[in-house]
């Protein structure tokens, strides 16, 4: 309930004060004509002096990656405000001293939303807008219960967090409640400026600047290193209720009459619970005894009109929230299918996902459930085993296997359990085969144009599917593959004579070999190198050929490196990177630790501006030249170089810092 009393007295602080008829108004004592608001703090006719606002920029240079905390927000604050300077990369994430992730937490990145934590109800937001650079915050009411740590997921440099809470000092003065009303509901008023003197707040400024420089590394979740300092600077609003209810004097009506309209309780709340609405009924009373007389008494025209105030903001108990069944996991047979169950609880005409924890009064529903769209098909045989493919030795055999439905017709294989697939192939064996030696005619032409050469036959041993020759097969007096042949003496004669081939130029894929191609005369017993045009009559042997060895498989290709985008004081340059098969198309075969680098800095040396030696000003009054803009003729350009040049740098930047 006092958590329910905070949030609608804060609500209400935030309505303006209702305008009635005449120009009169009703103040946070319920009297029409009282002048009374409530404070920053929640007081009724207070000075602000009941709470201190806590607030500061955590700006610390970040170096590491990660999650660094911001700030701490205690038990007990409330109006908080967690809001980046401007949009970044980075995330804010909050959790409580219990180790429990409220948002962004496990390296986990959270939709924009409510999120309840520490007590309250946090409002988590995300710019996303292109031309917006607003970034993130989170929003709390307050009060916490607990302990919260606020962290920043460190990315990119940081831009800046701007945090801000109210919590109650010792001295604080508790809110009116005037005795007809009840803890809840709504009492109107408005902000006032805070009224502390502006010196406190740039001394505790300077404090904050002197934080700030301080230094170290703020910490992570495993580190107690250095943190930021909070400052409170009285000049920004805030609101809180506080425990206790002390009346203030009653205010003097202004009228001079006896009688005066008052508000005398609410009509009924319009809902039990989750926000409703209810209107404050007017009664006329007497200035003094506030007794309650005819409305005759009263001026009718003066009479306020009722209007809807919020009631029962408090949370309507929590219920299961039960999704759609997916689709049956199998369409045919026994398949699973899945809904969602989620614990909901209607909070301030919103209906928002909580904690399992809070529907643990409510049997939950079943997220599984068995389902059957109809019966599958099976595999029907429809022939018998064909002959083996060989009249000897090991072949196969096959049969026509089909998927039947239930009424008869074949339809897809997919239709059938796969695993259940009877063999449509199968290997037989017909018994061993006999073998024997298989010879081609020799050739007609003699390896040697001159002298001794040979003359060559294929001789291979194959089943012979014919004949009955014996079973042990083709056995070990292989015929003879090369026989002799001369064609005479080789005396005088020229001819072109070739050497070995040279290995492949690559270790795999397309390359080629060479080999040398020398004009000789063959004597009978040595060889005459000639030079080659005395064989010019004879067609000369290939000196080249291509050749093939295994695949490559896939490689890494790049492009040359682009030309550096600054050439000075760091830049980058760019390549593209491919992986490409055998057939020079793309592929993800490439080993990814091998992948070259597609990005580095270069031109990492400090931009210097050219100095021109013979450049200087001839002239001790070439400020006055360049004050009048005369730096645009050729007289005073040469006559004030130095001075003009600087100009010019200085309006267009130094040459090549780009």
């Amino acid at each position: 309930m006092f958590v329910s009393y905070l949030i609608l007295t804060l609500l209400h602080v935030q309505t303006a004060v209702l305008a009635r008829p005449g120009g009169e108004s009703i103040g946070c004592d319920d009297y029409l004509g009282s002048d009374k608001v409530v404070d920053k703090c929640g007081v009724c006719g207070g000075d602000n002096t009941g709470c201190q606002v806590v607030s500061g920029v955590f700006k610390h240079a970040l170096t590491s990656l990660g999650y660094h905390r911001v700030v701490e927000i205690p038990q007990g604050a409330t109006k908080i405000n967690i809001t980046e300077m401007y949009k970044s990369n980075n995330y804010l994430a909050l959790r409580s001293r219990s180790g429990r992730s409220i948002i962004n937490g496990n390296w986990a990145i959270d939709r924009p939303g409510k999120y309840e934590g520490g007590g309250t109800m946090f409002t988590y937001k995300r710019p996303n807008e292109i031309s917006s650079t607003a970034g993130e915050s989170f929003l709390a009411e307050g009060p916490t219960n607990e302990i919260l740590d606020v962290y920043m997921i460190h990315q990119q440099p940081n831009p800046g967090v701007h945090y801000e809470y109210v919590i109650m000092g010792n001295n604080a003065i508790s809110p009116q409640v005037p005795p007809h009303r009840r803890p809840g509901e709504p009492v109107n008023g408005q902000l006032v400026p805070e009224g502390r003197s502006q010196q406190e707040g740039k001394e505790k400024e300077g404090d904050q600047e002197k934080a700030d420089t301080r230094g170290g590394t703020p910490e992570m979740f495993t580190l107690e290193s250095a943190q930021t300092f909070p400052v409170r600077q009285p000049d920004r609003f805030s609101l809180h209720r506080p425990d206790s209810v002390v009346p203030p004097a009653p205010q003097p009506p202004r009228q001079s009459r006896d009688h005066n309209w008052k508000q005398l309780g609410t009509t009924e709340c319009s809902t039990t619970c989750g926000k409703g609405s209810q209107y404050p009924i007017f009664r006329c009373v007497h200035r003094n005894t506030h007794e309650e007389v005819p409305e005759s008494y009263c001026d009718l025209a003066m009479k306020p009109t009722p209007e809807e105030e919020p009631c029962n903001i408090f949370p309507c108990p929590a219920f299961w929230d039960i999704g759609e069944w997916s689709e049956c996991s199998k369409t045919c047979g026994l398949g699973m299918q899945h809904r969602q169950v989620l614990c909901r609880q209607v909070y301030a005409n919103r209906s928002l996902t909580v904690q399992p924890y809070r529907c643990q009064h409510l049997e939950k529903p079943e997220t599984t459930s068995t389902c059957q769209l109809k019966i599958c098909s099976e595999w029907q045989i429809r022939t018998d085993w064909t002959s083996c493919s060989v009249p000897c030795g090991v072949g196969q055999r096959t049969r026509d296997v089909k998927c039947v439905s239930n009424i008869g017709d074949v339809v897809d294989d997919e239709e059938c359990n796969m695993k259940l697939r009877p063999n449509d192939i199968e290997n037989c064996d017909m018994g061993p085969c006999a073998k024997s030696w298989f010879l081609t005619e020799w050739s007609e032409r003699c390896s040697a144009e001159c002298g001794a050469g040979v003359r060559t036959r294929s001789v291979v041993c194959m089943t012979n599917h014919v004949s009955s020759l014996p079973l042990e097969g083709c056995g070990s007096n292989r015929p003879a593959e090369a026989t002799p042949c001369d064609n005479g003496p080789c005396t005088g004669k020229v001819e072109w004579f070739a050497g070995s081939w040279s290995q492949c130029s690559i270790e795999c894929g397309s390359g080629t070999q060479q080999r040398e191609v020398i004009c000789v005369r063959k004597n009978t017993d040595a060889f005459e190198v000639l030079d080659p045009y005395e064989c010019s009559f004879l067609e000369k042997p290939p000196s080249q050929q291509p050749c093939h060895l295994k695949p490559c498989g896939a490689k890494w290709f790049h492009t040359e490196w682009s030309m550096c985008s600054k050439s000075c004081q760091g830049g980058f340059r760019v390549r593209e990177v491919r992986c490409l098969a055998d057939d020079m198309t793309l592929s993800n075969l490439c080993d990814p630790q091998l992948k070259p680098e597609e990005k580095e800095s270069c031109n990492p040396q400090d931009c210097v501006p050219e100095v021109d030696e013979n450049c200087k000003d001839r002239y001790y009054n070439c400020n006055v030249v360049v004050q009048a803009r005369l730096c645009v003729y050729n007289y005073y350009k040469t006559a004030c170089c130095a001075s003009c040049t600087r100009v010019a740098n200085r309006h267009s930047g130094f040459p090549g810092s780009r």
